[in-house]
């Protein structure tokens, strides 16, 4: 099959029909012809060569053309594609390296074998095209709701045509035991969209939280058009869900609006998310007035923060523990996800049996060190003092505004409280010693001995070993798994040691071992211009 002017027309005729079909650009059907000329061209001329093609777009003619690569001696390996400079001088005037000299070679006879190739690297190069097309597209619209029709199901895993591809909507992604069978019509969001060998992968989800979002944006005109703001987004798909609005628009009431008349708004996406029931809560930038309304409807007594470790307590009255918890912890579960803070629920009397302990454990603890009688440790504990270090190193007038205590008393608490808490660094600091803890880290600054005596029970003895460690690992922290927060113990965090003091520490003690320079530390004067 020669190129001929006969079928040159031909040759962009097929690439526009071909390029139609598969909704590709016709350029680059040209482009995968011009390749397969080419490799045909070279099975003919020696696969050594340097043969291009290149088809003209307008009347479709194929030129051929040999290209040499003008190299210097050294250089020289393919003497098909290249050659020296002065083998260059016969075809070129003052040739230099690195010039090239085009010259164009007749039309190849394709024989059966080589369309046949011709025929595969064009199929392959629109496959592949085709293959970026889809990715394109779809990755475009990967956080977005489509709609689709079943065509297979394969173990549990759903295959969906969406128009121009096929998706995934694995069983893991759908509600509860719902099941579809070919020809459904199906609406689910796009998770992800991954570009692989066999082409792109179109995932599914009906599941996700941003799922029930999408489904809220459509229903919801406000929501569509910015005015209401969805903030957070907790599900447990196909039984309940929490949702968090919020719009600066006074006029508007938020919840009424996703809620809208008579139900009409949220029930269309509750049928579409099999009956899951929806609680539309008022987002508010106070923690504690946001958690009261993500544990509707249960009643809240109390809130207390703990925003350091993410951490919150609310107590609620003895009727409202079953309902603020739910069915299996699902809405104390969710209320937690949607305000992403670890939440302990319990009842007023749980709180104050808990109040009242820590009453009697602080007040054995200053009868025990400070030598006092009960009635006056209770003194000092009702006073809101916690430890001996406050009573050691407060101002004296604070002990002064206790009833029945003089400056002379007042001085006397002091003393006893600072020789308790020397002997017992003392004793820290031996036991710390014993266990191996070198004078490097000893004379660290900012270690107490109980805190040298701690890092040494956890193999921690000397400042290389210190400054190995990270912030987390001495303060303790939260690390989310699976959407649980999950505690990390710190081996310094009972001495309410914060991540930020943590981080000071281990970089001060990598500076003075010279494993990190100062000066990276400190911004230049420039970065702060800026």
């Amino acid at each position: 099959m020669a190129i001929t002017s006969a079928n040159q027309l031909e040759l962009l005729q097929t690439a526009e029909a071909v390029a139609r079909e598969k909704m590709i650009d016709p350029s680059l059907v040209i482009e995968a012809m011009e390749e397969s000329l080419a490799r045909a061209a070279k099975s003919r001329y020696g696969s050594e060569m340097d043969i291009r093609v290149s088809i003209d777009r307008k009347t479709g003619r194929a030129a051929f053309t040999r290209v040499r690569t003008v190299v210097t001696e050294e250089e020289l390996e393919n003497y098909q594609a290249e050659m020296t400079v002065d083998q260059a001088k016969q075809y070129m005037e003052n040739p230099e390296v690195g010039q090239q000299y085009i010259e164009e070679i007749p039309p190849v006879d394709m024989g059966r074998i080589a369309a046949q190739s011709a025929k595969q690297v064009i199929l392959q190069k629109v496959r592949e095209a085709e293959r970026d097309r889809q990715y394109e597209e779809f990755q475009d619209r990967a956080g977005t709701i489509i709609n689709g029709v079943v065509k297979r199901e394969e173990y549990g895993n759903v295959v969906v045509d969406v128009g121009r591809g096929e998706a995934i909507l694995r069983r893991t992604e759908k509600i509860g035991r719902e099941s579809y069978r070919p020809n459904d019509r199906i609406r689910c969001y796009i998770k992800d969209v991954r570009r692989e060998t066999r082409g792109p992968q179109i995932f599914l989800s009906r599941t996700d939280p941003m799922f029930m979002a999408e489904l809220f944006k459509m229903e919801v005109p406000e929501i569509y058009e910015g005015i209401i703001e969805i903030k957070s987004v907790a599900r447990d798909p196909g039984s309940r869900a929490k949702i968090a609005v919020f719009t600066t628009d006074t006029t508007i009431d938020p919840v009424g609006a996703c809620v809208g008349m008579r139900g009409s708004r949220v029930q269309a996406v509750v049928n579409e998310l099999q009956g899951e029931k929806i609680d539309i809560i008022p987002w508010n930038d106070d923690q504690p007035t946001f958690l009261v309304n993500a544990l509707q409807p249960a009643e809240v007594s109390k809130v207390v923060l703990d925003e350091e470790a993410g951490k919150i307590e609310v107590v609620v009255p003895e009727e409202q523990l079953s309902l603020a918890i739910g069915r299996r912890g699902q809405n104390v579960r969710l209320a937690s996800q949607l305000t992403n803070l670890d939440i302990d629920i319990m009842t007023e009397a749980e709180e104050s049996a808990r109040r009242q302990k820590e009453f009697e454990e602080r007040t054995q603890l200053f009868i025990e060190t400070l030598d006092v009688d009960e009635f006056f440790a209770q003194l000092l504990v009702s006073e809101g003092f916690a430890n001996l270090e406050e009573v050691a190193y407060v101002e004296i007038d604070e002990l002064l505004v206790i009833d029945g205590v003089d400056e002379d008393t007042a001085q006397e608490l002091q003393t006893r409280a600072k020789e308790f808490l020397e002997e017992q660094a003392n004793k820290a600091l031996e036991r710390a010693k014993e266990l191996g803890v070198e004078e490097s880290l000893i004379n660290f600054e900012g270690l107490s001995p109980q805190m040298l005596e701690a890092l040494a029970e956890d193999g921690v003895k000397n400042l290389d070993e210190f400054a190995t460690c990270a912030d987390w690992e001495l303060a303790g922290g939260w690390t989310t798994v699976d959407g649980e927060r999950v505690k990390d113990d710190g081996i310094l965090e009972k001495f309410d040691l914060s991540l930020e003091e943590a981080q000071d520490m281990v970089m001060t003690a990598r500076v003075m071992l010279g494993w990190v320079n100062p000066d990276d530390l400190v911004p230049s004067n420039e970065d702060i211009e800026e």
